[in-house]
């Protein structure tokens, strides 16, 4: 990222003004980037949680566009009408460590009174000198999260931050609702059924929060799951074109005309709403080596691991729910009309036959890594095939 930001520096010298504002705690630098003439000052920082990388690439992205495609009427039109500052990578210790918070073993996100932590010292300190009008707080949220009771994916949740335990409304709360809807009606054709709106009570602590009682209303963009093996680049699309909706629409004036109620009808996040893999009607045996048939719910989260050829993110698994899941919604669905779900053995491989001799050690409880086996029976009593194999990593 470092590297990145002093390469849009170099490029572009007379569109990129880049400095240092502060030090993590293990003395790594926070950079602010700035960019546009305009007398309307606009503030996005991400990943002041370090496992939350999705918003700093698309940032990063959309920063790169603006410098290749500054010609373009739109572009143009945002960088005379406002000055963009960003700091994409507030929390450089915890990215280092893919964990959430700083090297104090902080949440920074809840350090926006007590300032107990560098890092949301600078931000203060940043917001306090240069006043902007809105703010754009970028984050991930976990991949349990469903659109209301769709059953959908909130691939994006926004909010439009409170500033009271009420939660009030203010001109510069109203704004950032109106923010809201501009994106979620750019978002909704591309992820349809899969904008939802996060909780806005009011978080004392928050940055977002205390954010728009500072006097720059914050505008929350939550990242969550997407239903492939390989999410990111569809993530980190949505993330560009939210920003590059929202930013055109404040430059352009159009988010002043946007309705309120676009933003206050998105369904809430329900914070338990889906699975990763859902297995539905798959047969299980019991401590009692009975049979019997429930659903099955895998979640999965980013962890980092080391593959053979040095540390990656990897997609971490775990049977979470068992029992009657019809209420959940899951990224993928497999019909286990007629298999069973066992644990996996070492030397599985899909096609072969095994023996299940003792079903009572081989039962699925939650907790356990989701490794499994699909067994179809075979008419050799205790006889299966293994019709698909389940790995994640641990």
């Amino acid at each position: 990222m470092e590297k990145h930001l002093k390469r849009l520096r170099e490029k572009s010298p007379d569109l990129f003004q880049l400095e240092v504002v502060g030090q993590s705690v293990e003395g790594r630098a926070l950079y602010h980037l700035s960019l546009g003439t305009g007398p309307r000052h606009v503030l996005l920082w991400s990943q002041m949680h370090g496992d939350e990388p999705t918003a700093t690439t698309a940032l990063l992205d959309f920063l790169e566009y603006l410098r290749t495609h500054r010609q373009e009427p739109w572009v143009a039109r945002i960088l005379s009408e406002l000055t963009l500052h960003s700091v994409p990578m507030l929390n450089p210790d915890g990215a280092e460590r893919y964990q959430r918070r700083n090297a104090q073993g902080i949440d920074i996100n809840r350090d926006a009174l007590a300032l107990q932590t560098p890092e949301a010292r600078t931000l203060k300190a940043l917001r306090d000198r240069l006043k902007p009008f809105i703010g754009f707080n970028l984050h991930n949220q976990s991949w349990r999260y469903g659109v209301g009771s769709t059953g959908r994916p909130a691939s994006i949740s926004l909010l439009a931050a409170a500033f009271d335990e009420p939660r009030s409304d203010n001109p510069g709360r109203v704004l950032a609702k109106k923010v809201c809807a501009v994106i979620r009606d750019a978002l909704e054709p591309i992820a349809p059924g899969q904008v939802g709106r996060y909780d806005d009570s009011f978080e004392v602590r928050a940055f977002g929060d205390n954010m728009t009682r500072w006097g720059t209303p914050s505008v929350l963009i939550e990242t969550g799951p997407w239903p492939s093996r390989a999410p990111d680049a569809p993530l980190i699309q949505l993330n560009f074109v939210a920003l590059a909706t929202a930013l055109d629409a404040l430059a352009s004036g159009r988010a002043e005309k946007a309705e309120v109620a676009r933003y206050e009808s998105i369904p809430e996040n329900d914070t338990s709403g889906i699975v990763y893999l859902m297995l539905k009607g798959v047969g299980l045996f019991g401590a009692d080596g009975k049979p019997f048939t429930a659903d099955v719910g895998i979640s999965a989260t980013r962890a980092v691991r080391d593959q053979g050829q040095g540390p990656a993110l990897a997609l971490v698994g775990k049977v979470d729910e068992l029992g009657d899941l019809r209420v959940l919604g899951a990224l993928e669905t497999v019909d286990g009309s007629g298999l069973f779900a066992v644990p996996l053995s070492a030397t599985a491989k899909e096609g072969d036959t095994l023996q299940l001799a003792q079903p009572r050690q081989h039962t699925v409880q939650t907790g356990q890594p989701a490794e499994l086996m699909l067994l179809k029976p075979l008419e050799k009593p205790s006889t299966y095939r293994i019709e698909r194999i389940i790995r994640f990593e641990r």
